[in-house]
């Protein structure tokens, strides 16, 4: 018997919340319950957000800066910034320079944060709007373009037959994530809770082990003159 020839199934939303009922017991019919487990799957996503480095939702996002301008606010759905660089210059003689990440308590001891030149650290304020504040305040020597790769919030769940912003090795774990939660809230899930906490872990664990860049490393022990 031939195979199916295709690879792009994916599940809508609502077959998302029809199997994580399945698993936890619950017959989903009322619209009351695929409205709580709407929310439960938002909560999830959310959750995802602090469990680390989502590789699907990396954006590299380009910021022409203004001279005297230290403060750059980023979109709303920013989760954190990872890398950074300033660039100078186009085409074949463009450069990069590497931004360093400094923490709000450095920023704080620079006795003058209004001293300008070519911008070398940045510091993420993470407000509920996040913004980048660079130091030194670019001056107005040459054009300067901070390039940055973002981490982004995860779509919400929807409200109909959408897919979920999550590439398909993930949707065991989110599957199993929404099972979990549901569980906690209906009657018929709770004597499940455990095996499916256990079940979520574990689907959740080989997703993150397989979502991570696979380039080899290379360690280079550096020699200090004595």
């Amino acid at each position: 018997m031939a195979t199916s020839g295709t690879a792009i199934a994916n599940f809508e939303l609502i077959d998302i919340i029809e199997e994580a009922g399945e698993r936890c017991g619950v017959e989903i019919r009322a619209g009351h319950q695929v409205r709580t487990a709407r929310r439960s799957l938002n909560l999830l996503l959310m959750e995802w957000a602090n469990r680390g480095l989502n590789l699907w939702t990396v954006e590299k996002v380009e910021v022409l800066l203004t001279p005297g301008t230290e403060i750059y606010a980023m979109a709303a759905d920013t989760v954190d910034v990872f890398e950074a660089v300033i660039r100078t210059g186009t085409g074949s003689s463009q450069t990069d320079l590497v931004l360093n990440r400094i923490s709000g308590a450095v920023y704080m001891t620079i006795p003058n944060k209004t001293a300008q030149g070519r911008p070398y650290q940045l510091w993420v304020d993470r407000q509920i709007t996040q913004n980048i504040v660079l130091w030194p305040v670019p001056d107005a020597s040459i054009p300067y373009t901070m390039v940055y790769w973002r981490l982004r919030r995860l779509q919400d769940a929807g409200t109909g037959l959408n897919t979920e912003d999550v590439p398909f090795r993930f949707m065991p774990a989110l599957i199993a994530g929404l099972a979990y939660n549901m569980a906690l809230k209906f009657p018929e899930g709770l004597p499940r809770v455990s095996s499916l906490k256990a079940q979520y872990d574990e689907a959740w664990a080989l997703a993150s082990d397989e979502d991570r860049e696979k380039a080899p490393v290379r360690f280079v022990p550096r020699m200090m003159p004595i």
